[in-house]
């Protein structure tokens, strides 16, 4: 089935598009990113999950920002973020590394699944932990919302150990493995 991939705001791609073409904005590996030749594709908000508290009920997620995979010749080669500030959507960062390849991979992988989804990122930071959400109310703002009980979560890899990667598990399978990864707030020593 095909994703609905959500459309980014246009102040958020057009930092990203300014950034690439900025000789002032850095990135960690400048000689192999060449800025120049990169195109912006595939922006998928970011949402980070409020910390794992033990219940059953899937905790808060929040917009962090918005990821764009950057692309050379069609292949992605490194992502770009933005972040909300006061003035409105900014460039954050430039980034390689092996989520950008698992980011390709599991999308790939949703689009062969039967039924439709929006496509987003949620970030469990207590487990370094990224994954592909797969939303499955088509219709929603992409910018708001907490994963749903029936909701598929990909953790990209690398993952952490005990979890599969690229593996689509719905949000109520997974929420009482990563409860017992992290530590209920107050409980840790």
């Amino acid at each position: 089935m095909p994703l609905f991939i959500p459309t980014a705001p246009a102040a958020a791609t057009r930092s990203v598009r300014t950034a690439l073409h900025s000789p002032t904005v850095r990135s960690p590996h400048p000689l192999r990113l060449e800025r120049g030749d990169l195109d912006p594709v595939l922006p998928l908000p970011v949402h980070r999950l409020a910390p794992v508290t033990g219940t059953t009920e899937p905790p808060e997620a929040r917009l962090t920002g918005w990821r764009f995979l950057l692309a050379r010749d069609g292949r992605p080669v490194g992502a770009a973020e933005t972040m909300l500030t006061a003035d409105g959507w900014a460039f954050s960062h430039v980034t390689e590394g092996p989520f950008i390849a698992s980011t390709e991979r599991a999308m790939l992988l949703a689009e062969s699944l039967p039924a439709p989804y929006q496509p987003r990122l949620l970030s469990v930071p207590e487990l370094y932990m990224l994954t592909l959400w797969l939303h499955a109310d088509l219709g929603a703002d992409p910018e708001s919302g907490s994963p749903l009980p029936d909701d598929l979560l990909m953790p990209l890899a690398p993952a952490p150990p005990g979890i599969a990667a690229e593996r689509a598990v719905r949000t109520d399978a997974l929420l009482p493995l990563l409860t017992r990864r992290v530590a209920p707030l107050g409980l840790a020593s």
